[in-house]
């Protein structure tokens, strides 16, 4: 559970301890759906991620997070 709410400062330097871990995904549009609806939607696509899922942004982010010794023990919490 989150202790505060993040501020840009948290998301900006999580973004940058997480960086060399994961990939860069594409933002793609459907202009099927765009007609379909008159609006634009935009998908990010973290099905591109090498675990094929969002999830893995946390998930290194928790790991990068753990103290060194419980990272080497693969030890969470």
């Amino acid at each position: 559970m989150l202790s505060h709410i993040p501020n840009k400062t948290d998301i900006t330097g999580a973004a940058q301890l997480i960086n060399p871990y994961i990939n860069k995904t594409q933002v793609l549009t459907s202009s099927t759906f765009n007609q379909l609806y008159t609006a634009s939607f935009f998908f990010k696509c973290e099905n591109f991620q090498k675990v094929g899922a969002f999830k893995s942004r946390g998930a290194v982010h928790a790991i990068l997070n753990l103290a060194d010794e419980k990272r080497k023990k693969g030890v969470g919490t």
